[in-house]
């Protein structure tokens, strides 16, 4: 489907803990490195001697599908942001949601496995910032590399349209959060302070 974006295929290195190939090839995923005795293999990579997790595609994430969400999907969205979202906003509900979608069909992006719903993330372009709300990810699937499958999704997205710049409204108190915003490159603007005005009609 135009749009999707699935998850890289595994590389040809052992990965370590911040994802960074090893200095050495592994001798159990290198096939340059059979020439060694079992032993000196397995010591040659510190992921398989200390059991440190694997990189996400590399723990059953290689069916990963990110797509944009379509008209017919946004109950099911809602329902998804009460169980996986931290906090609300004034804009969680029906209409809000439709207007998102019907003025940037591309914006709200959906994270899929097996045919289940297991993260968002809603990308926005206003022409001149992009904007990211609502990562979330279902509380059983955290920890796996969904979030990050979405932020590099969206980033993906912001350089097709031509941004150069994005930024993230994430709670203060979800450290959580700000731990998977950090891996992906984004880092806080302690100089810049959030001012909101609710608008009524």
């Amino acid at each position: 489907m135009p749009g999707a974006h699935r998850a890289p295929h595994p590389p040809t290195r052992c990965w370590s803990r911040s994802w960074r190939p090893s200095r050495r090839y592994c001798g159990r995923c290198a096939r340059t490195d059979r020439r060694r005795s079992r032993a000196r293999r397995r010591s040659a990579c510190r992921n398989h001697r200390t059991g440190v997790r694997r990189a996400w595609w590399d723990r059953g994430m290689s069916d990963l599908r990110i797509r944009p969400a379509g008209p017919e999907e946004l109950d099911a969205v809602l329902a998804f942001w009460k169980t996986a979202a931290e906090g609300t906003s004034i804009s969680d509900d029906r209409e809000g949601v439709e207007r998102l979608v019907a003025r940037d069909p591309d914006a709200l992006l959906l994270a899929e496995r097996d045919g289940e719903l297991v993260g968002t993330v809603i990308a926005g372009f206003d022409g001149w910032r992009c904007h990211l709300y609502r990562l979330a990810v279902h509380p059983d699937h955290r920890r796996r590399g969904i979030g990050t499958a979405l932020l590099t999704a969206a980033d993906e997205r912001f350089v097709r349209l031509g941004g150069r710049r994005g930024d993230a409204m994430v709670l203060v108190r979800n450290e959580r959060a700000q731990h998977a915003w950090r891996a992906a490159g984004y880092e806080p603007q302690e100089q810049w302070r959030r001012w909101v005005k609710h608008l009524t009609g």
